[in-house]
């Protein structure tokens, strides 16, 4: 933690967006001391650890707005709901926090967990109990008796998996407080739910204004933020005009909910990830073609509006929303930024500010990480290449070269292999066998949203 180390002849990006420029960066004490071409240790005794940074990008850790670390890349809610239990999932969990580190993620927020039990790992890391990225966590998402994006599976009342169920006032304003009193640095709101009756509409606002205001003010005399699940205009606006510190992907906004969340400046993490990865790879998982075509579409309708509410001033984090099978751990973190660029016609230092320095905001230590300045804690990534113009690198493990955690170098050996856990994915017998398959061969089924929840 003591140590004084000059990482030298790298291309050093800020993460505030400037231009990249040729030089070093000086970590003492576990912060960054000086950035640029005469960063330096000065005349004197000291001993200083040089590094050289030739041909390599130097910059912030990314910090992942949005990563359910003890979901542990699950195939559906019923496998998260049934098949998870409480000591075991914390230590896979402790595991998946390790590929994370050589991903290049730093610092990630955990919006809400089975067992709450993301808290217990996010102290077993600040005590030095187990590695792991700064960590921020959510408790239990509350939902009402009609929320959730899991229909029937979820109970009408207490937990099912990630959520709790609340259905008056007094119940909404005890569990807030219960969970400031256990340890949340955030209070995780699901403001939209799926009927399934309905589910043709998409997700709907499940709760009054009222109730959301009270949950915020609640949270907010206990100096605990508030973030949110919005899918939709009305969830949207609700949630920004009651006082939400952040809401996760905010599509489908109209001009209200727009400028709800312009006039406060309310922070977006869209999360597209996992929609990102459906469209570019869904022919090679072979998912229905309507399917790919409906994610799609979550991207591009939002994308004007996201696109607005950042060129006026509203700041966008990148979150990778990995937990699920289709956004595995250390692989996809950095593929936010690629969304960004494509969708919200970002440029690569734009998008690699939402990564990092506008991230902080999603850790609570906005003017202390995310930054490569002077005074600021120093947790870096090198990167073989520039960064700067190809996102792609940070894909790459093997392009992970160097990471600082608090200026303390980390561990990036390869994992050892995991073996299987008895009774912890959830079994399937494959496609229906029907005559016609039996006789033909597969066939594309038909897509009905209905039978997702």
């Amino acid at each position: 933690m003591n140590e004084t180390i000059l990482i030298e002849n790298g291309t050093i990006l800020d993460g505030n967006g400037a231009p990249p420029v040729q030089g070093s960066v000086l970590i003492r004490g576990g912060k960054i001391v000086a950035v640029g071409a005469g960063a330096g240790p000065g005349p004197g005794p000291e001993a200083v650890r040089r590094i050289d940074a030739t041909g390599q990008t130097v910059m912030p850790g990314l910090i992942d707005a949005h990563c359910h670390l003890s979901f542990d890349d699950a195939g559906s809610n019923a496998e998260i709901f049934h098949q998870r239990r409480d000591a075991l999932s914390a230590l896979v969990a402790a595991y998946n926090a390790k590929k994370l580190l050589r991903a290049g993620v730093t610092g990630f927020l955990d919006p809400d967990s089975t067992f709450e039990n993301m808290l217990d790992l996010r102290d077993a890391i600040e005590a030095g109990v187990t590695a792991g990225p700064r960590m921020a966590c959510g408790a239990y998402a509350l939902i009402t008796g009609v929320g959730g994006t899991a229909g029937r599976l979820i109970a009408d009342e207490g937990v099912t998996g990630y959520y709790k169920v609340v259905n008056s006032r007094d119940e909404i304003v005890r569990e807030v407080r219960r969970q400031v009193k256990i340890g949340v640095d955030w209070i995780k709101v699901h403001v939209t739910g799926i009927i399934p009756r309905q589910a043709q509409r998409g997700e709907v606002c499940v709760w009054t204004a009222d109730e959301l205001k009270l949950l915020c003010d609640t949270a907010h005399d206990l100096n605990t933020p508030v973030m949110g699940h919005c899918r939709g205009a009305d969830a949207t606006k609700l949630a920004a005009e009651t006082g939400f510190d952040l809401i996760f992907h905010a599509t489908g906004m109209d001009d209200a909910a727009l400028q709800a969340v312009i006039d406060r400046k309310v922070p977006l993490a869209p999360a597209f990830t996992l929609q990102a990865n459906i469209v570019d790879y869904g022919d090679r998982l072979g998912t229905d073609r309507e399917l790919v075509a409906l994610f799609e579409r979550e991207i591009t309708d939002s994308a004007d509006t996201i696109k607005a509410a950042y060129r006026a001033g509203v700041p966008l984090l990148c979150g990778s929303e990995s937990g699920f099978s289709l956004v595995p751990y250390g692989d996809w973190h950095w593929k936010e930024l690629e969304v960004f660029v494509r969708y919200f016609d970002m440029s690569p230092l734009e998008a690699i500010r939402c990564a990092t320095a506008e991230g902080a905001r999603a850790l609570r230590m906005e003017g202390r990480v995310g930054q490569l300045t002077p005074g600021f804690e120093a947790d870096i990534l090198c990167v073989q290449g520039r960064v700067d113009r190809d996102l792609s690198l940070l894909g790459d493990s093997d392009n992970i070269r160097r990471v600082f955690l608090a200026g303390v170098e980390q561990d990036l050996t390869p994992l050892p292999p995991r073996k299987p856990i008895p009774g912890w994915r959830l079994a399937g017998m494959g496609s229906m066998l029907t005559r016609e398959v039996a006789l033909r061969g597969p066939q594309a089924e038909p897509f009905t949203v209905e039978e997702l929840h």
